[in-house]
């Protein structure tokens, strides 16, 4: 067999595994909304801590960091903090959430917000806004299979043919699946991407180079500035960097397959345990900025997309075929289980809040079942097309959706925190903050003053709303005391 047989043969076999644990996981399960959504609000701690932990770390993860490890040195940094501060919000946001929506049934994130607000208008705009973001997520993981199978290929490939084959795959295993047979896919997933991470971050170092240590020596040798941000407001210094971690740790819990994660869990305890142990994750990065660096080193001079695919190219160069084949197969699954989580997600949002809510035409169990499914594979379509005429690099990509979502995170805060806040303010926040990023996406504008330019569009949308809803009629006092009670989970039964 030719190397390029050997490898596509094993990253088939691991994808292929791994998809039928999946479907082994839903056999027997009655699907209903509740269980195809939310897997039932069944999730312990573990299972809980693998799917969100596969919902967060994607191709982006063992690709993309390594790529900005690689083409940006210290703004890469970024992807290893903002994570650690997220975490600390969950742990006081995500409870109070998941104790309302299991209260009074919720199955979406704009379901949150709809019954915060007492707005299905305001549930539609939240659906929109986060299944038009939702695209560019998924077009990232399309784009990190591309990479994966080419490098596979040797060449040899036509990774846009796989690609397209293999997501519309997954497109089919989440058609039938639900969340469900994303979680127990996840597990073995994890497991193989933590491996993959190993043997990138530590066997590579090691073998070029003797230690990581001696690495980061070299290349603090070879590229003086490599690992210090610029100061100021130059580039991407340290006034962009502070903004951009505060801005995507604001974002990382507003995705909706996120909020789908977090709606599964069993208790609000399993969430905050979560928080706690979700870092853990964080020592990953480290590892693949590790292989970036190498990469850099060993195989210098890519450039824009190409940096993404750095470490597996030197892995492909030097390594024998099944090695390539283990970490292309670990590695597609980093982006087709994740994938799986943000097809269903961005279906769900779509049935329920717009097909259901608004326009009335899915509202009975078997008709929200039949158009979800239907639309995991309209958006899996979409994404694929949006993936053919779009190309970015992963990080790019991974900035644009987050400044999207991260428009939802002032009505978050404020639906425990000011009992004024009305859905009008709401509403004219998040369409401000989305104008305000089209704006400057338009104009290629991507910092003002050093400072991530979708900050300045999440302080608008958060001044926008305090000031629209002090000349708005908020919620009745009735309805915000049961949804505090509801948050507290003081609610009476």
């Amino acid at each position: 067999m030719t190397d390029s047989a050997v490898a596509l043969s094993i990253v088939a076999a691991v994808v292929v595994c791994v998809i039928l644990l999946g479907l082994l996981s839903a056999r027997g399960v009655m699907m209903d909304p509740e269980q195809y959504m939310v897997g039932g609000r069944s999730f312990g701690a573990i299972l809980l801590w693998l799917l969100m932990a596969g919902e967060i770390y994607t191709s982006f993860t063992f690709l993309g960091a390594a790529g900005w490890a690689y083409g940006k040195g210290a703004p890469a940094f970024y992807i290893l903090c903002y994570g650690a501060v997220a975490y600390i919000i969950s742990y006081f946001l995500l409870p109070p959430i998941w104790r309302v929506a299991t209260r009074y049934h919720l199955l979406t994130g704009p379901d949150f917000f709809a019954h915060r607000y007492r707005s299905r208008a305001l549930g539609v705009i939240v659906a929109l806004v986060g299944f038009v973001f939702l695209v560019p997520y998924v077009t990232l993981q399309l784009t990190g299979v591309q990479i994966l199978l080419r490098v596979a290929g040797y060449g040899s490939l036509d990774a846009t043919r796989a690609v397209a084959l293999a997501f519309l795959t997954i497109a089919l295993f989440v058609y039938t699946t639900g969340l469900r047979g994303t979680a127990w896919a996840s597990i073995a997933k994890d497991a193989l991407v933590l491996l993959g991470v190993l043997f990138a971050g530590i066997a590579l170092p090691i073998h070029f180079f003797g230690s990581p240590a001696n690495v980061i020596s070299r290349v603090m040798e070879t590229h003086p500035h490599w690992m210090t941000l610029e100061p100021g407001s130059s580039g991407m210094g340290t006034r962009w960097f502070v903004s951009t971690v505060l801005l995507t740790a604001c974002g990382f819990f507003m995705w909706p397959q996120s909020m789908a994660a977090a709606y599964s869990a069993k208790s609000d305890d399993a969430l905050r345990r979560n928080a706690i142990f979700l870092p853990l994750y964080q020592l990953m990065l480290l590892l693949i900025f590790f292989a970036g660096f190498t990469a850099l080193l060993v195989l210098p001079g890519l450039k824009g997309p190409e940096a993404d695919q750095s470490f597996m190219l030197v892995i492909q160069r030097y390594y024998p075929p099944w090695i390539v084949g283990f970490l292309a197969g670990a590695g597609c699954l980093a982006a087709l289980i994740p994938a799986s989580g943000q097809l269903l997600a961005a279906a769900s949002i779509f049935t329920k809040n717009v097909l259901g809510d608004w326009l009335q035409t899915a509202t009975s169990d078997r008709a929200r079942m039949r158009a979800s499914r239907l639309l995991v594979l309209v958006v899996a379509v979409l994404a694929l097309l949006f993936w053919l005429y779009e190309k970015a690099t992963l990080v790019d990509l991974l900035l644009i959706a987050y400044n999207g979502v991260t428009q939802f995170f002032p009505a978050a805060v404020l639906a425990f925190a000011w009992r004024r806040t009305s859905a009008w303010g709401v509403c004219a926040g998040i369409v401000a903050g989305v104008i305000v990023l089209g704006v400057l996406a338009l104009a290629g504008i991507a910092t003002v003053g050093g400072i991530n330019a979708g900050f300045f569009a999440l302080l608008l949308n958060a001044a926008v709303c305090v000031a629209v809803s002090l000349f708005t009629p908020a919620p009745t006092e009735s309805h915000l005391e049961e949804f505090q009670a509801a948050a507290a989970g003081t609610a009476k039964s």
